[in-house]
């Protein structure tokens, strides 16, 4: 397939000496720059891959050529089949793509074939898992107008949930004894289509089933502090406790006679509006309109309420790009997948650090059109960019991370009520994630109160804030005692987290000092946009 650009450049490692200019931090909604002491190191991810010219194309090409033991999508339809399509939801990609979303233009491909094929009993479902549901304006960005108009109106265009007796359905279990239950319609349907927007190398494959369409009783088995503290890293497929359960899992969902076409598209890394332009570039090579323009929008951000920057920030839709789409048997497509999201992402960085920092930006997957409270700063931080590593971390063992983020204590009411109470009661009293899954998870998970705001209305489930913590196990063990530090961030947030406040980036390295010695190697994690780093060496 051809391609709209003919150049691209590798990531890139910097050493910054004297003639360095400051760097870009990410810091919510908002940035700054930093001057980083000489000899520290930043990571610059690879700059974009060209686009597919015609991706409506690709997407035909893909569902007739599949790869696998599949037969092409037209060979599996038939009139009288039950077909459901099952897609991934609002946690990506992010920031949302510009229409028209990956998700629509394979939909609508699948839809015009199923037609075509005299297929008349066709559903679809979104993906959450333990997420929130989905409003209709994002549902309509997801799979479009059309779409929409089709199924949404007739009860068609449906949203899982994982608490719902009467539309679940026992698989059966792992030689590990992990449980399988899953959507019912899904499961019981001639053909299931799941479509997948690849972010990183974490997404898709067998997680798409294995997380989007089960259950807490299912999610628990690999949604744990023993299974995230052995993913090394979840971005490393090979090396991923975490989806060594979800591929058992799914090869447990094809064994049982469910057939499953996957489609999975990667994106590029245009991640950023022309208006932000200056934070996709590297700033020793800032254009003077680049200079003006972070003058510019930080001068009026700095001047603005949290409370109306936030939905300015969130209102942005990122210019990403298809950059490849596969279809068929689950593996064989992921495979692909994923050495094309290697192939956008990774960037070679040659040894670890003693002290890694990082920008944490306005959004995360669980905070789209949303709150990022401290909890999910903690995700963040800790649960992704930490994570986004081969080999092993950009930080060595007994190290310290420096995260930049202004953790507001401030939570949506709406969408993370279980949140508030982890924060108020839980961390309150512990922050160890073993003792806090032993103590507090079956609590929440099972609340009465949760599960009803999270069938009912907008919340995530109740054990959500249990998986963000989670999530950031491997780093907490990791990390040296004491090892976190937000700077920037409100004191008494990040005190409940069990992390050190710092105002400035100089303080904060002081204080990484008393932990780590003095004149510590330096790494900072220029992201967004997204990278892997492939690190190798002491």
């Amino acid at each position: 397939m051809s391609t709209h650009r003919e150049h691209t450049r590798p990531g890139f490692v910097l050493e910054v000496d004297r003639s360095t200019p400051p760097i870009l931090f990410h810091a919510g909604e908002g940035f700054h720059l930093e001057k980083l002491p000489v000899g520290s190191r930043v990571v610059y991810p690879n700059e974009a891959l060209p686009a597919l010219e015609d991706p409506d194309a690709a997407v035909r090409h893909a569902l007739l050529n599949p790869v696998g033991d599949s037969e092409p999508l037209p060979a599996l339809l038939r009139p009288g089949m039950r077909l459901t399509i099952a897609f991934d939801d609002l946690s990506l990609p992010l920031p949302p793509m510009a229409r028209p979303d990956n998700r629509q233009r394979v939909i609508e491909a699948v839809l015009e074939m199923a037609a075509a094929a005299g297929v008349d009993d066709v559903v679809l479902i979104a993906a959450l898992g333990l997420h929130r549901r989905m409003t209709e304006a994002e549902l309509r960005h997801a799979v479009g107008d059309r779409v929409y108009d089709a199924f949404a109106p007739h009860g068609l265009l449906t949203q899982h949930d994982a608490e719902d007796p009467d539309n679940l359905v026992v698989v059966g279990h792992t030689a590990e004894g992990e449980l399988v239950e899953m959507n019912k319609r899904a499961a019981t349907s001639d053909l299931l289509v799941y479509v997948n927007i690849n972010l990183v190398s974490m997404d898709g494959g067998h997680k798409s089933l294995g997380t989007g369409l089960t259950t807490y009783r299912s999610l628990r088995h690999h949604h744990n502090v023993h299974t995230l503290q052995h993913s090394r890293s979840v971005m490393d497929q090979t090396k991923s406790a975490l989806h060594s359960s979800n591929w058992r899992m799914g090869r447990l969902i094809r064994s049982s006679g469910i057939k499953v076409f996957q489609i999975e598209t990667t994106l590029n890394t245009d991640t950023f509006p022309a208006a932000f332009r200056f934070l996709q570039r590297r700033e020793w090579e800032w254009t003077a309109r680049d200079r003006a323009s972070y003058l510019a929008v930080k001068k009026s951000l700095d001047r603005t309420p949290r409370s109306i920057s936030r939905p300015i920030f969130q209102a942005i839709r990122a210019p990403h790009k298809m950059t490849g789409v596969t279809a068929g048997e689950v593996e064989a497509v992921h495979a692909i997948t994923t050495e094309a999201v290697y192939r956008q992402q990774m960037v070679a960085v040659d040894g670890q650090a003693d002290v890694l920092t990082m920008g944490l930006p306005y959004i995360c997957p669980y905070n789209v059109n949303s709150v990022m409270n401290p909890i999910l700063v903690m995700c963040l931080g800790l649960g992704y960019f930490f994570n986004l590593y081969r080999g092993q971390p950009l930080v060595r063992p007994g190290g310290v991370v420096i995260m930049s983020h202004p953790t507001p204590w401030e939570f949506h009411p709406v969408h993370h009520p279980s949140y508030i109470d982890f924060f108020e009661q839980v961390l309150s009293e512990t922050t160890d994630p073993k003792e806090i899954e032993k103590k507090f998870e079956e609590d929440f998970a099972t609340d009465p109160w949760y599960i009803h705001l999270y069938r009912t209305s907008y919340a995530y489930h109740g054990v959500h804030p249990f998986y963000m913590w989670y999530w950031g196990a491997h780093a907490l063990q990791h990390l040296a005692p004491g090892g976190v530090i937000i700077m920037g961030g409100d004191p008494k947030a990040v005190r409940r987290l069990g992390f050190k406040p710092a105002s400035t980036l100089r303080d904060a390295l002081e204080m990484a000092e008393d932990i780590v010695g003095r004149d510590p190697r330096i790494t900072h994690l220029h992201a967004p946009p997204l990278m892997i780093a492939d690190v190798t060496g002491p």
